[in-house]
Order: structure tokens, then C-alpha cells, then sequence
């Protein structure tokens, strides 16, 4: 009797812990939702010439909740590159984190390398603040001369994806119109973990601008002429050098 008792009495909690984490994971998920519905990307770029500052700033709602990561994937277009060096100073001075997805060569030419994408991790130690901002500097690669008379060539750079997760919303797949996604967990690179980002969530589009090329039509005449400059120059040395017995 006071077995089946028990029994019973253990049943009922296990149902009772069951449905209160149901409603807790509920919860979660359902703020997470929110998080990403009302979480407005916006980007800048500032200074001019071949050293630029990409500023992303995220705004999230008050207070946000203990527990939410924030995660911002930037695919870069071939035609600029992030300092590792650099970076890895700023991380050191700043409260945000980045990983490169590959290695960066600084000296390759645009038309000679891809693009690559960058995961920034804004406090990955601390609370997640209600407002984000994140400032990368970015530079441009020398690119190939025209040869259709255009003194510049356009670079455009597409806005972050905001992705967010926390442990306490298992149920990711009930998110719809929302996607999961598979990311590095953190800035080390040990694992991967779901994040959940909202399809179609930047109003604003690509940031264009500009950085100076070569005039292609100018390359015999330059190559003419440091040629012959140069040979005049020998001549004129080696003149010098014989008229005045120099060996």
C-alpha cells in the first residue's frame, strides 16, 4: 500500500518538474523570439582612403536576460582585409571578441584572394548589454589597373547577421520564420552550438564606397619611360666612372 503510494507521489513530481520546465523553456524561446524581432543592426563606415572603421551597433531590449549570447557574422567581400595583428590588440582593450574563419594574407591583391567571414562576440564574458557596438577597422586591397578609364573601384559591404542563443531554449525548431544556424560557440573555436537568427532582418542594405585604381592605358608609356630613364642613367655612371678612372 504505501508503496503504490509513493509510486504514485513520485509520478505526480516527475509530471510537475516536466511541466514546469516545459513552461520555462517556453518562456525562454518565446524571448528569444522577441530579442530578435525588436533587435534593430544598424552600420556606419568611417574616416576615407584605405583604412575605414565599420561601426555595428545592435540595439536590444532593457534588461536583457542573464544567459543571452550575442553573435554578429560578417562576410567580407574580397576586395578588404582585417589586420589579425590589429585585432588582436583591440580585443585585448575592448570588450568584444573576433574569429576569423581563415587566414588573412595582407599584401595578396583583391583580384587574388576570396572573401572571408569574421564571428564577433560582443562580452562573451560579461552580461549582454541593451546596447552593442562594435567598432572593426577595416582596409582596402590594391586592386587591378583599369583599362576603361575609371579612377575607382566599388566595394560593397553587406551588414552583419545577428544571431542569438541561450542554453535555457532547447526548442529551437518551434521559432518559425526563424532559422537555426551553426556557429562557434565561442571565440576559441572548440565547438559548435545552434543559433538563431531571423531571415531577411536587415532593412538597411549594402554600404558602398570607394578606393582609387591604376590607369591601365598607362602602363607602356610608364614602363617606356622607367626604362629609359634608367638606361640613361647607367650611360651617365658609366661615363663618370671611366673619365675618372673609377673602379
Amino acid at each position: 500500500m504505501y508503496f503504490v503510494l509513493l509510486s504514485v507521489l513520485a509520478c505526480l513530481s516527475a509530471c510537475h518538474c516536466l511541466v514546469e520546465t516545459d513552461e520555462n523553456n517556453e518562456d525562454h524561446c518565446g524571448l528569444l523570439k522577441q530579442l530578435l524581432e525588436s533587435s534593430p543592426v544598424s552600420v556606419e563606415i568611417n574616416k576615407k582612403g584605405f583604412h575605414r572603421e565599420l561601426v555595428t551597433t545592435v540595439e536590444l531590449i532593457p534588461d536583457v536576460p542573464s544567459g543571452v549570447r550575442v553573435l554578429l557574422v560578417h562576410r567580407w567581400p574580397r576586395g578588404v582585409y582585417l589586420d589579425p595583428y590589429q585585432l588582436a590588440s583591440l580585443s585585448d582593450q575592448s570588450d568584444w571578441q573576433i574569429l576569423l574563419d581563415s587566414g588573412i594574407d595582407l599584401e595578396v591583391p583583391a583580384h587574388k584572394t576570396s572573401g572571408f567571414v569574421t564571428y564577433v562576440y560582443p562580452t562573451p564574458d560579461g552580461p549582454t548589454p541593451s546596447l552593442v557596438k562594435v567598432t572593426i577597422p577595416i582596409h582596402g586591397r590594391y586592386h587591378e589597373p583599369s583599362f576603361d578609364g575609371k579612377t575607382f573601384t566599388s566595394v560593397d559591404i553587406e551588414p552583419p547577421e545577428l544571431l542569438l542563443r541561450t542554453e535555457k531554449c532547447t526548442q529551437l525548431n518551434n521559432l518559425e520564420p526563424h532559422i537555426v544556424v551553426d556557429a562557434p560557440c565561442t571565440p576559441d573555436n572548440s565547438s559548435t552550438c545552434p543559433w538563431v537568427k531571423l531571415l531577411h532582418q536587415q532593412e538597411q542594405g549594402s554600404m558602398g564606397f570607394q578606393f582609387p585604381v591604376g590607369d591601365g592605358s598607362l602602363v607602356t608609356p610608364v614602363c617606356g619611360g622607367t626604362l629609359l630613364v634608367t638606361m640613361m642613367c647607367c650611360v651617365a655612371l658609366s661615363k663618370y666612372m671611366w673619365e675618372h678612372r673609377i673602379i
